[in-house]
């Protein structure tokens, strides 16, 4: 007896990862938003500041912010989308320059994930046929030999902010 493919299909695994917990998987990134706007107040002591970023980030503001009743705002209002967050993010990331700033690696990831895919050829190009791998987030992106790197270092590539490709030494700079 034949048994077609579409029957047989339903027999085999999807993946064959380890199953865990997706419960609490979710498109809504209202609080990964309101975060990455929580982690932006340190790094903006000024009025002046919190309007560039929030500007930046494309977030709606009045003319005197708080940038804690913009991320209780966020965590009230609508659903938020990922282009949002990589948005905001990449504001975020131009905000803090060379000082050390907090991601979640579950938004780092995400972040990196949507940014990746839509990046310009030449930077794809320059990744191809490796894994970004996040040395400090555990997440990594592609197949291929590693190219291990901290997030941020990642994350600005892959959102144009730098052009040192994650994985090599750094270009000798005069």
């Amino acid at each position: 007896m034949l048994t077609a493919m579409s029957d047989m299909s339903r027999h085999l695994p999807l993946s064959n990862r380890e199953r865990v917990d997706e419960s609490a998987v979710t498109s809504d990134w209202r609080e990964a938003l309101a975060e990455v706007v929580t982690s932006a107040a340190p790094l903006a002591p000024t009025t002046e500041d919190q309007l560039a970023f929030l500007d930046e980030a494309g977030l709606p503001h009045s003319d005197d912010p708080s940038l804690s009743d913009v991320a209780d705002a966020i965590r009230a209002g609508r659903r938020v989308r990922i282009r949002s967050l990589v948005t905001a993010t990449r504001a975020l990331l131009v905000l803090a320059g060379d000082r050390p700033v907090a991601i979640a690696p579950a938004t780092s990831g995400a972040v990196a994930l949507y940014a990746v895919t839509r990046m310009p050829f030449d930077r794809r190009a320059a990744v191809a046929g490796s894994a970004l791998l996040a040395s400090d987030d555990g997440w990594a992106l592609g197949r291929g030999p590693a190219r291990p790197a901290p997030a941020r270092d990642i994350l600005r590539f892959v959102l144009g902010l730098s052009d040192d490709v994650p994985g090599t030494p750094s270009r000798h700079r005069r």
